[in-house]
């Protein structure tokens, strides 16, 4: 163990050697080349003048908000390593990412790190992905051609009063590319050891002189991870999606976009479930089949500089098939939102939204569902006003969001924001907030056999069991944040929180009871209960600096603290407490290299996870890229370089534990 620990602390130190004589072996003039001007050029001042919208609903500035943000640029994604939108978050400060199995990934922000995390809302060009049983997100499910992705937004900390009862901890919103900005065609190959396939093509072109419109394909196929003993673990799984998208601007005022998907996909994961015969449990492949579509269509409308409209509207289709049990699931929703200044110091944001979810489960042996269907439906309605009580100086920002769910009736989720800015290279924001966590399917119609196993001539039967009281978990959430351009090429960003929770899901032992159907057994129940409490807080660190003109280094820093307690079972406390680590790190550079080539590396070190005894690691990703014509880039991939195999996290449920390898890959990128 000492010998690892003492490899592990070598390999980071010399990384880090590494990347401190970057300035020194990088070149500091320009090249020539045919590459577009990319965001290692761009003045940091220019970066942080990035437009965003989802803090405020609303176009702003990174640098004006007020709201612990990061914004993953088109750049980054494509200087990346990364082949999945999980990976991409590895970037964020305050988000914790680590993968399970090959097809799956615990991503949460400030804590609660889980397979099923419930606290993180992620939207995909303004559709909603969370799952309506267990209230998260099916990470293997959320793609789309990475090279079509404009920015992806991430929010830590609570973005209820905007977004609804899912952005407790955290949102992320993920924006493609306008049809406009995709014309011609582009080709991308690659493979390796673990990512052994992949490939897509988008083609773009024009309708007249005000539309455009852009088709895809895209397929994956992906190696399975190693066990624990080194073993293959028969987790490998495969997707194919296609899609399309077309922007018209109708009018100079108006403009419509109208998009949709569709996907299905293999995947492969060694499963454990209770069964009532000797040996009491059953290990197997298991193989689910994931299919679905959507189609999505937006309408914006300019009525003055401060004065705008959106309509939505979207219809999602998914289903989920497997041993453990199937999930039908028909999505309808509408969103529509209006922004207006209010005089000349108040800009006011509101909008109204319906959700209608057509939910179907299918029972297993070992999984059940009381009712099996259930139609939710959800009305939201929310307004924020920003009043400037000096210009461009200090501005406070409240609002509040009204929702009416089918479980607990009423929520209501209101925030208060102030952002000040002293200089016009320092900025300050604080804020307060309210969100809650309204119940799931698996709080409120769930039955699931824990385990099962002979006590004598008794056959004893542990049974997980949702609780139709089940309440809206609660948090309040203090925030401060620091932003500075120090030099014209160093910038720091800055987020401390204070966030404290109320009625968090804990189990409770119940009565013993008898059961008499076949076979008869003794049954002990834990219910859902809303007993836990407690409080997390932390700081999340960013800097950027642009050392010479063509490099550029990243630096991110994570402390996390979680303090939980319940009057009813310390064990659940405990494994809460320690899901997530206490403190992150991460270096990144990116390089321009002579003869048209970059280099661009990642360093992350995560802290141990106590819950599950998965000790720190450090991982190191480099990509070399070659742009050998105009048209054609070459990039050399390899991720995990410190470690043959390494675990991320044990989710100690079903699913069999497996661990990230080191891997490499090949990609070409041909447009034409």
């Amino acid at each position: 163990m000492k010998k690892q620990i003492h490899q592990k602390a070598y390999y980071a130190l010399s990384s880090l050697f590494f990347f401190l004589l970057i300035p020194f072996i990088s070149p500091s003039h320009s090249y020539a080349s045919d590459r577009n001007i990319d965001l290692t050029e761009l003045t940091l001042k220019e970066l942080m003048d990035i437009e965003i919208t989802t803090v405020s609903r609303k176009p702003e500035k990174l640098y004006d908000a007020a709201s612990a943000i990061y914004v993953i640029t088109k750049e980054e994604i494509r200087r990346s390593s990364a082949t999945s939108i999980p990976e991409l978050l590895r970037m964020v400060p305050g988000v914790h990412v680590a993968q399970i199995n090959s097809s799956k990934w615990a991503v949460s922000a400030r804590g609660f790190s889980d397979l099923y995390a419930k606290y993180l809302l992620v939207l995909l060009d303004g559709r909603n992905l969370y799952s309506p049983l267990f209230g998260g997100t099916n990470w293997d499910e959320i793609d789309t051609r990475l090279e079509d992705i404009e920015r992806i937004e991430v929010i830590r900390g609570p973005g209820a009063t905007m977004w609804g009862a899912d952005a407790v901890n955290g949102v992320v919103n993920i924006i493609t590319k306008s049809a406009n900005n995709t014309q011609g065609g582009e080709l991308t190959l690659g493979g390796g050891n673990y990512e052994e396939g992949f490939g897509s093509v988008r083609y773009g072109g024009s309708l007249g002189k005000n539309a455009a419109y852009r088709a895809y394909v895209k397929y994956f196929n992906r190696d399975s991870y190693k066990d624990p003993p080194g073993q293959n673990s028969s987790d490998r799984w495969q997707v194919g999606r296609a899609g399309f998208r077309m922007d018209w601007e109708i009018t100079n005022d108006n403009s419509l976009t109208l998009q949709g998907d569709v996907y299905s996909g293999d995947l492969n994961e060694n499963l454990t479930t209770a069964t009532f015969l000797p040996p009491y449990s059953s290990t197997f492949n298991n193989t689910l089949q994931t299919s679905g579509g959507n189609i999505l269509s937006r309408w914006n409308r300019k009525f003055s500089e401060t004065s705008d409209m959106k309509l939505q509207l979207y219809f999602y289709q998914a289903t989920r098939d497997d041993e453990l049990f199937r999930e039908d699931l028909g999505r309808f929703d509408a969103d529509f939102q209006h922004r207006f200044a209010f005089g000349r110091q108040q800009d006011i944001v509101w909008g109204l939204r319906y959700n209608f979810d057509d939910h179907n489960l299918r029972d297993s042996s070992s999984l059940f569902f009381d009712p099996e269907r259930r139609r939710l439906n959800l009305f939201s309605g929310f307004i924020q006003d920003e009043i400037k009580i000096i210009e461009n100086e200090l501005h406070l920002i409240i609002g509040t969001k009204v929702e009416h769910n089918h479980y607990t009736d009423f929520e209501i989720q209101p925030s208060g924001r102030l952002f000040w800015k002293p200089h016009e290279d320092h900025t300050l924001w604080a804020s307060i907030s309210r969100a809650v966590k309204t119940p799931n399917r698996i709080n409120r119609d769930t039955r699931v056999n824990i385990a099962i196993f002979p006590l004598g001539p008794v056959l004893t039967n542990f049974v997980g069991l949702s609780n139709r009281g089940f309440d809206s978990e609660e948090l309040i959430a203090y925030e401060f944040g620091y932003r500075s351009s120090l030099t014209d090429q160093l910038f720091i960003d800055i987020a401390t929180f204070y966030t404290e929770y109320h009625d968090l899901l804990d189990f409770e032992a119940g009565n013993p009871f008898f059961e008499f159907n076949p076979p008869p057994r003794l049954v002990i129940p834990f219910e859902q209960e809303n007993e836990m409490h407690g409080h997390t807080y932390g700081i999340e660190m960013m800097l950027n600096w642009q050392v010479v003109n063509r490099c550029k280094l990243i630096f991110g820093y994570t402390w996390l603290k979680v303090n939980l307690s319940s009057h009813l079972s310390r064990g659940t406390v405990d494994s809460v407490e320690r899901r997530s680590p206490e403190n992150q790190f991460q270096i990144r550079s990116y390089i321009d290299l002579p003869w048209n080539m970059e280099l661009d590396s990642a360093l992350y070190y995560v802290d141990h996870i106590g819950a599950w005894d998965i000790p720190s690691y450090v991982r190191f990703d480099t990509r070399l890229g070659w742009q050998v014509k105009k048209n054609l880039d070459i990039s050399f991939v390899f991720q995990n370089l410190f470690d043959n195999h390494h675990p991320e996290y044990d989710n100690r449920q079903q699913i069999a534990n497996t661990e990230v390898e080191r891997s490499g890959y090949v990609k070409m990128t041909w447009k034409f």
